[in-house]
């Protein structure tokens, strides 16, 4: 596809590209939830504008526009995230991270994961 056509490009997703897009709606979900659940405090602030950099990112997969720029600049997006996550929490064993968190942090190194996948070898 060119570099840019308003219409949505599903057909030319690959599985990849789909299942990348699904662990996105899903950390996306989880961090809207959070942004939500505390609208006025800076995590609260911050966990809404991850949601909403999520739900860009789709919508430009969606459309077909840049998929290769997209997914490049998706890895440093999510494995910045990761690491903030990291860095802000000090978790020192599995007792220390919630089960949402520990639902969000794998489906963000998986999404890590296709990303890099996506960049590499398909996109």
């Amino acid at each position: 596809m060119g570099a840019f056509d308003p219409g949505i490009d599903t057909a030319s997703l690959t599985r990849l590209h789909r299942i990348g897009i699904a662990l996105a709606v899903v950390t996306g979900l989880v961090h809207l939830g959070l942004g939500l659940g505390t609208p006025t405090e800076p995590l609260g602030v911050a966990s809404a504008l991850a949601a909403v950099g999520y739900a860009g990112a789709i919508g430009l997969l969606l459309v077909g526009y840049r998929r290769r720029l997209v997914v490049a600049l998706g890895v440093p997006y999510v494995g910045s995230q990761i690491a903030l996550w990291y860095l802000f929490n000090e978790p020192s064993g599995p007792g220390d991270v919630s089960p949402l968190a520990a639902v969000d942090k794998t489906v963000q190194l998986l999404l890590l994961g296709v990303l890099l996948v996506l960049l590499f070898r398909e996109a």
